[in-house]
Order: C-alpha cells, then sequence, then structure tokens
C-alpha cells in the first residue's frame, strides 16, 4: 500500500468513478468529489473504505470558483496536499450550433474548462511548495482532438483541456509534477443514453464501445513511478477511431 491520496472530481458516476475505484484496488487512498449525486458518492466510500482505504467526500460545483477554492484549501490544509490530482468533473449540453443557447454553451465552458482552472489553481502551489514528485491528469475526450456535431461547446471546453495541460506541463516539470491529458473516445456511460449504439459501433475499428475501466487503468498508470519521464502527453483510448 502506497498510502499517497489522489483528489478525482466527478468520481460519483462514470469514468471518474471508475478511475477512484481502480486506483483505491492499487493502494491509493481518495478525496472524492461530487456537485450532487452524493448518495451514489458515499456508496462508492463504503466500497473503498471495505479495501482498507482513506476516502474523504468533498461536494461544490467547480464551476463555483469561490467555494471551489474554499472547499479544497480547507481540506489541505487539514489532511495536507494531494500526491495527484484528476480533473474529470464535466457536463454535456449538446445541440446544433444554431440553436445552442448562451447558457448551454456558458454552462459547459463554465465547468467543463473553468473548472479545470478551478480545481488546480489553489493547488498548485502547494504541491510545489510540497518538493515531491506529483501527478496531475486531465480528462478531455475525442471531441477535443477531432471535434464533433452538436458538441460545440463540449469541443472547445474540451480542446482548452488539452491547451492548458500542455502548458501547466511545461511549467511544472522540473518540479516533478508530470501533467498530461487522456482523450477518452465512446466510453460505456451514461452519455450515450438513447443514442444509436448499434450504428456507432460500427464507425469503431474496435468494434465495440470502451469500458471506463480501460480508462482508468490508463490514468492508474500515469500515476505510477513507471510513468515519471511521461508529461505534457495527450493519450486517447478510443479503440481505433482517431
Amino acid at each position: 500500500m502506497n498510502n499517497k491520496t489522489v483528489l478525482v472530481t466527478g468520481s460519483s458516476r462514470g469514468i471518474g468513478r471508475a478511475i477512484a475505484y481502480h486506483l483505491g484496488k492499487e493502494g491509493y487512498n481518495l478525496v472524492l468529489h461530487c456537485h450532487k449525486q452524493r448518495d451514489q458518492l458515499e456508496l462508492l466510500a463504503s466500497e473503498l473504505l471495505a479495501m482498507g482505504r482513506s476516502v474523504r467526500l468533498l461536494q461544490f460545483d467547480v464551476a463555483d470558483r469561490q467555494l471551489t477554492e474554499q472547499m479544497l484549501l480547507e481540506d489541505i490544509n487539514q489532511h495536507g496536499i494531494y500526491y495527484a490530482v484528476i480533473c474529470n468533473a464535466g457536463i454535456a449540453r449538446d445541440n446544433p450550433f444554431p440553436i445552442l443557447s448562451g447558457d448551454d454553451w456558458d454552462q459547459v465552458i463554465d465547468t467543463n474548462l473553468g473548472g479545470l482552472y478551478n480545481i488546480l489553481q489553489p493547488l498548485v502551489m502547494p504541491m510545489i511548495q510540497a518538493r515531491k514528485p506529483g501527478r496531475i491528469v486531465t480528462l478531455s475526450s475525442i471531441s477535443g482532438l477531432n471535434g464533433n456535431r452538436g458538441q460545440v461547446n463540449y469541443s472547445a471546453a474540451k480542446a482548452g483541456i488539452i491547451g492548458a495541460t500542455k502548458s501547466l506541463a511545461l511549467e511544472l516539470a522540473k518540479r516533478k509534477i508530470t501533467v498530461n491529458c487522456v482523450a477518452p473516445g465512446l466510453i460505456e456511460t451514461d452519455m450515450l443514453e438513447n443514442l444509436p449504439l448499434d450504428e456507432i459501433k460500427r464507425q469503431i475499428p474496435a468494434r465495440r464501445l470502451g469500458k471506463p475501466e480501460e480508462v482508468a487503468a490508463l490514468v492508474s498508470f500515469l500515476l505510477s513511478d513507471a510513468a515519471a519521464y511521461i508529461t505534457r502527453q495527450v493519450i486517447s483510448v478510443n479503440g481505433g477511431l482517431l
């Protein structure tokens, strides 16, 4: 057991939940986060506690800059800085651009891209001051790499995450803090509900959807000592789609 602590935002469901669960099995202690769905977060916490992990729960909207900073600083002031931060929290509000509302644009940008700033900005200096190796992993999407119809807002935010990741990696490399981006393709989560999955699978060279656990395994590797020389990279988990 390594006793290192990892913050995983948006860990109540989907990819974030799979990441947190996988890291728990790998021996990490977890700080779990959600905006809503507290009951799902508590269920995950109970599973991690049964593994013998230390678990803390945080609940706030990552788009709320002041509250995010307050909650994070209170946690690290009481318990110490995290070894790793996984920026996974995000939302989608899809529509063709001509009918995409300003509110749908703002919510997706503020949560997915603004939330990245709101999470990392209070934490990076404490990570530097700890003078220890650290890890930051951001979650983008194949939409951020290639664009997607009906997702101009989502693609813009996810592409912005890639740019921010690459720039932050340059700033932190000499501090032994790696910063990498994972860009999932079509993964079996509730975000794919009501989509024509048989048609979608035919477009994927692997002829199947990805599993959240496959994304989680990559994130776990990027947190390991073996990945200490990997930084500023964007790695897509997409079955050959891109």
